[in-house]
């Protein structure tokens, strides 16, 4: 990597790790629950609810998952802690976003349920128990589980501006970045991976780029490539 390549990564990283970007934004309902809960008018546990179902609607234009988030906690009266403990869910074949149904929101609400009650927190789960318990997958050695990751990112890191650290438990040196398609492509475009498979080696890779940059904090990255993004 050129000295100019790393420098541009820093400067990109620096400007857009800033709420003033992500005000529509999946991030921005887990984040105002947070604000709640720092104020004491919401609990830990509605902020690890909300972040669970805006990393699952996080696919598509963000003008349409802002939208269908915003429907999904209207439903909920966002009060989502108490909507998922009480169990009378919403369950009926029609869509809420995209292919995800309500049947799909209770059985996710349902599976959280059993974890609260037994847990008390979804941060224990690491990345493996999220995708299993909570979003009901099957463990997938080379996934790149996305919006685990970008979840975990949002819980995790604690620098106070973008995301949450909300979980102090978890160490963010350990975190990795979300691929999705556009993360992909902006990090093929500047030459972070050569890799042909969205994987997880190719995040492991990508992410391995970013912790010798932001030694502790390898997923700041995560803002570089959005400012990437935004300004090519």
């Amino acid at each position: 990597m050129t000295d100019s390549l790393r420098k541009q990564l820093i400067q990109w990283a620096d400007t857009y790790n800033d709420p003033l970007y992500f005000k529509e934004d999946p991030v921005a309902f887990p984040r105002r629950f947070n604000e709640l809960y720092l104020r004491g008018e919401a609990s830990r546990e509605d902020v690890e609810v909300a972040a669970v179902f805006a990393a699952h609607f996080a696919w598509g234009r963000r003008a349409m998952i802002v939208r269908d988030c915003n429907r999904l906690f209207d439903a909920m009266d966002w009060k989502p802690y108490d909507y998922v403990m009480k169990g009378s869910w919403r369950c009926d074949p029609v869509s809420i976003h995209r292919t995800v149904k309500w049947t799909d929101v209770a059985d996710i609400c349902s599976r959280l349920r059993k974890v609260f009650a037994e847990r008390g927190t979804l941060e224990a789960l690491g990345t493996d128990g999220l995708r299993t318990e909570v979003f009901g997958q099957k463990m997938d050695a080379k996934a790149p589980n996305k919006k685990i990751n970008m979840m975990r990112r949002w819980m995790v890191r604690r620098d106070g501006k973008v995301d949450m650290g909300l979980w102090k438990d978890t160490d963010p040196s350990d975190l990795l970045i979300p691929l999705d398609v556009h993360v992909y492509d902006e990090a093929v475009a500047l030459g972070l991976t050569k890799r042909k498979q969205k994987d997880i080696t190719t995040v492991r890779e990508i992410t391995d780029v970013f912790r010798d940059i932001f030694p502790g904090d390898p997923c700041k990255g995560d803002f570089a490539l959005f400012g990437y993004g935004v300004t090519k």
